[in-house]
């Protein structure tokens, strides 16, 4: 494995979601928490029903799975959050993302990756950016700005119900 990266590798955080691997980009990860208690919204959609403190701030806590139409899960004791800083209309926004498990940080070859088909999946392709294969295994790369665009009208009252 080279140590020097360039410019087509892309640096991510790999982590479970129902049994299938998924990468976020590691610039975004500030840090992997171990469970921690929630507090439900009254009202905000499935996607983002809850906030949790973080470091004494209160952020929104969203499920990827439901926005792939994947089923809620029970935590287990390997289940986390990952929390990012991610720009949501143009202001850095922190958001926890519920995780089955974390695994690592890694490398994805740009040339290895590629664009999702539009049909022979089960999600929807328009929130997947990339598929990339890796040692047999399919990794996906969610596109955060359509998941939020078209399920962030309940991402949006939570930010401003937290900022209260």
């Amino acid at each position: 494995m080279s140590e020097s990266h360039t410019s087509d590798a892309l640096q991510v955080l790999t982590f479970d979601l129902h049994g299938e691997t998924f990468a976020l980009e590691a610039g975004w990860v500030r840090e992997v928490l171990d469970l921690t208690t929630e507090t439900n919204v009254p009202g905000a959609a499935p996607f983002v029903s809850a906030v949790i403190n973080f470091r004494g701030r209160v952020i929104p806590l969203a499920d990827l799975r439901l926005a792939f139409g994947l089923e809620r899960s029970a935590p287990t004791i390997d289940s986390r959050i990952v929390v990012i800083e991610y720009d949501l209309d143009g202001a850095p926004t922190l958001v926890g993302l519920r995780a089955d498990k974390v695994h690592e940080v890694t490398s994805l070859e740009v040339a290895e990756t590629e664009d999702a088909p539009r049909v022979g999946l089960r999600w929807r392709s328009d929130f997947i950016r990339c598929l990339a294969r890796r040692d047999g295994d399919l990794i996906v790369v969610p596109d955060l700005n359509q998941i939020f665009a078209t399920k962030g009208g309940a991402t949006g009252a939570v930010i401003q119900l937290s900022a209260a």
